[in-house]
C-alpha cells in the first residue's frame, strides 16, 4: 500500500475535515493519523493527513480528484509520497557541530534526507562530507563577489532538485533575493541570545551576565536576520560554578539537537508558515519522534 501525506492551509469554514475525509473514504485510503489546527487570530485552518491507499489509487489520480474538492474552499494543498525524501542541501563554515550532528543522524537512518550537497566558505569539512561519499563545493565568499558566490550556491541548489536548504552554522548572511526565492525552505540555527548578546562571543557575554538558562532557536529564514518564523527552541539549565567553556560546550549540543528536530519536522510537513509564526504538528506515528532523535 502506497503511503501519503496530505498538507491543507486556506481559510477556516465549515465543512473542511467533512470533505476531505469523505474524498479519501471514496477513493479506497484510509487515514493513519490527522492533526488540525484553526487559529482564531488570523482565520486560517491548517490539516495534515497521513493515509494509505489501499486501493491501488495513484498519486496523480489523488491529485487530480482533490483539486475538485479544495476548490471551494480555496485550499493550498499538497499530497506527497512519504517513502519519498527530501532533497537537502547543507551549507556549513567553520563550526562543525551541526553539520557533525546532522550526518549522524543521516547515516543511522534517524533523519530520512537525501544529501545532495554540502557547501561551505572553507575547506574545513571537505574531507569529513567526502569520506560519506557526498558532493563538498567550497565556494569563497568575500564583498566583492558575494552575487557571484550566491549564484553559484543557486545554480547547486537547483540542478540538484533541492527542496531545503540547512544553514548548519553558516557565518554568511544571505542576500533578500535569495531569502525571497527560497522563502519557507531555509532552515537557520542560533543561540537564544539574541537579541541580549550578540556579536561574536554570545556564550561569554552570558557568562559574565550570569544567566541560569542557555539555550538554542532554529526558524525559517528571511530577510529580516534572525527573525524569520520559529520552528523549533529548546534549552538547558547553567549554574555558577559552570565557566564559559561549558556555556559553549552545552549551547552547541542544544544547537544540533534543535536543529536536527526542526529539519525533521519540515521534512515531514508538519510546518506550516502562519504569518509570522509558524504551526508545527506533532511526530506522526512511525516517523523519528524529536524524543528518539535527541
Amino acid at each position: 500500500m502506497n503511503k501519503f501525506c496530505l498538507t491543507v492551509a486556506c481559510e477556516s469554514t465549515r465543512g473542511i475535515v467533512a470533505a476531505i475525509s469523505g474524498f479519501l473514504a471514496e477513493n479506497g485510503c484510509n487515514i493513519t493519523d490527522s492533526s488540525q489546527f484553526d487559529d482564531p487570530q488570523t482565520g486560517k485552518f491548517f490539516m495534515r493527513v497521513s493515509f494509505v491507499s489501499e486501493e491501488g489509487v495513484g498519486l496523480e489520480d489523488l491529485r487530480a480528484g482533490l483539486a475538485e474538492v479544495a476548490a471551494p474552499f480555496a485550499m493550498q494543498y499538497a499530497i506527497h509520497d512519504e517513502s519519498e525524501k527530501m532533497k537537502v542541501v547543507i551549507m556549513v563554515s567553520r563550526f562543525g557541530h551541526c553539520l557533525n550532528d546532522l550526518l549522524y543522524r543521516w547515516r543511522i537512518g534517524a533523519l530520512p534526507i537525501e544529501i545532495v550537497a554540502v557547501i561551505s566558505n572553507h575547506m574545513d569539512y571537505q574531507k569529513v562530507v567526502v569520506n560519506h561519499d557526498l558532493p563538498f563545493h567550497c565556494i569563497k565568499v568575500t564583498k566583492e563577489n558575494k552575487p557571484q558566490a550566491e549564484a553559484e550556491q543557486m545554480r547547486i541548489v537547483r540542478e540538484t532538485g533541492a527542496e531545503l536548504i540547512v544553514l548548519a552554522r553558516y557565518m554568511q548572511v544571505l542576500s533578500d533575493e535569495m531569502c525571497k526565492e527560497m522563502s519557507g525552505r531555509i532552515i537557520n540555527i542560533h543561540h537564544s541570545f539574541l537579541p541580549s548578546f550578540k556579536g561574536a562571543n554570545p556564550y561569554k557575554q552570558a557568562f559574565e551576565r550570569g544567566v541560569k538558562l542557555i539555550g538554542a532557536t532554529s526558524h525559517y529564514v528571511t530577510a529580516d536576520r534572525d527573525e524569520g518564523p520559529i520552528i523549533e527552541q529548546d534549552i538547558i539549565r547553567v549554574t555558577h560554578a559552570q565557566s564559559p567553556e561549558d556555556y559553549v560546550s552545552l549551547g552547541r549540543d542544544v544547537e544540533s539537537q534543535v536543529l536536527a528536530r526542526a529539519i525533521h519536522a519540515h521534512i515531514h510537513r508538519r510546518v506550516f508558515l502562519n504569518g509570522n509564526k509558524t504551526v508545527v504538528f506533532p511526530a506522526s506515528p512511525g516517523s523519528y519522534s524529536s524524543e528518539r532523535m535527541g
